[in-house]
C-alpha cells in the first residue's frame, strides 16, 4: 500500500499508525512510515500521518519518532481528539523536540472529530493550536460513541447535523473543514449521493479509503474551467469596485458583493494551481 501512495493522484495520503495497525506492529509500522516520508519520490505528494491519541500507551512513541524526521514538512492527524487540551500538549511536545527548525515549515495538525466528547467541545478545539489546519469528521468511532448500528452510520440524512457542527466550527476558525469516508469501498448511488452532499455544503473535501474512490472525488471537488474564470472575474471586478469606492456592483446581471469574494476565493483555493487565499497557500 505504501509503495502506491505517489501513484494513485489524491490531494493528501495519510498514513496510518492507529485503528489500521494491530497493537504488536505499531513499532515497526511506526519504522516504516518514519522511513517512507523521508523518500524523495514522495516529494510531491502530501503526506499526513494518522499518530495514536495521547492517551494510548502508543500516542508519545509515535510522536517521538516523527519528530526525527526533518527531512519535510510534516502533518499529524490526531485520532478521537476530546479536548482543546490534546492539542496544546502535542504543539507543546512538537516545540520542545525542535520540529520547527531545519528550515522546515512547522508541523502541521489535523483534528479528528469523531466521538461525542469531542463534538460536544468542538469549538474549544478548533482554536487550540495555531498548527491545527483542519476539522475532519470520522464517521465510524464518531457512530461507536454514539450506538448507532451500521445502517444507521450510512444514513447520510442522519449525519448533517454533525457536518453543520464540524463545517461552522472550522469556518469560524478559519481552518479546512474534511469530510470523512463512505461506509463503503465502492462508487455507487450511495458513495456519490454522500460525495456531492459534503461538495454542496461547503466541505473543503473528503477522505477515501479505496483508490477506486479518489478519480470521483477529485473531479467532484476540482472546480471546472468556467468556474476558475468565473472566481477570477468576480475578484478582479470586486477589486476594480473597490479603486473606485464602490461597494457591491453588478456583474452578468447580478449583483455582487465581499460574499462573492470569499466565495470565489474558495473557488481558487480548490484549482489544480494552488491559490493564495488570505496569505495562506490552501
Amino acid at each position: 500500500m505504501l509503495s502506491k501512495v505517489a501513484t494513485l493522484g489524491a490531494d493528501e495520503f495519510v498514513l496510518d499508525l492507529e485503528d489500521g495497525v494491530a497493537p504488536k506492529e505499531k513499532e515497526a509500522a511506526r519504522s516504516r512510515v518514519a522511513e517512507i516520508i523521508s523518500r524523495s519520490e514522495l516529494s510531491r505528494a502530501r503526506v499526513s500521518v494518522r499518530i495514536n491519541s495521547l492517551r494510548t500507551e502508543w500516542g508519545h512513541d509515535d510522536l517521538v519518532a516523527l519528530s526525527g524526521v526533518v527531512s519535510r514538512s510534516i502533518c499529524l492527524v490526531v485520532p478521537k481528539v476530546e479536548s482543546a487540551d490534546e492539542l496544546a500538549s502535542i504543539d507543546g511536545l512538537l516545540t520542545a523536540a525542535g520540529r520547527d527548525v531545519h528550515g522546515y515549515r512547522p508541523a502541521r495538525i489535523q483534528a479528528l472529530i469523531e466521538t461525542a466528547s469531542g463534538l460536544s467541545r468542538i469549538d474549544e478545539i478548533a482554536v487550540s493550536s495555531e498548527r491545527l489546519d483542519a476539522l475532519v469528521l470520522g464517521y465510524a468511532d464518531l457512530a461507536a460513541s454514539l450506538g448507532r448500528s451500521a445502517s444507521g452510520a450510512r444514513d447520510i440524512d442522519g449525519w448533517r447535523w454533525a457536518q453543520e457542527v464540524v463545517l461552522i466550527a472550522a469556518r469560524a476558525s478559519g481552518l479546512q473543514a474534511v469530510d470523512g469516508p463512505y461506509f463503503g469501498l465502492k462508487v455507487d448511488e450511495g458513495f456519490l449521493a454522500a460525495a456531492t452532499r459534503a461538495k454542496d455544503m461547503g466541505f473543503d473535501g473528503k477522505w477515501t479509503i479505496h483508490p477506486s474512490q479518489i478519480p470521483v472525488l477529485n473531479e467532484l471537488f476540482t472546480p471546472s474551467a468556467e468556474e476558475v474564470g468565473r472566481a477570477h472575474a468576480i475578484i478582479a471586478k470586486l477589486d476594480q469596485a473597490d479603486q473606485s469606492g464602490v461597494g457591491a456592483v453588478a456583474m452578468d446581471g447580478e449583483m455582487i458583493d465581499e460574499a462573492m469574494r470569499t466565495a470565489a476565493w474558495r473557488t481558487l483555493a480548490r484549482a489544480p494551481q494552488r491559490s493564495q487565499w488570505n496569505g495562506t497557500t490552501r
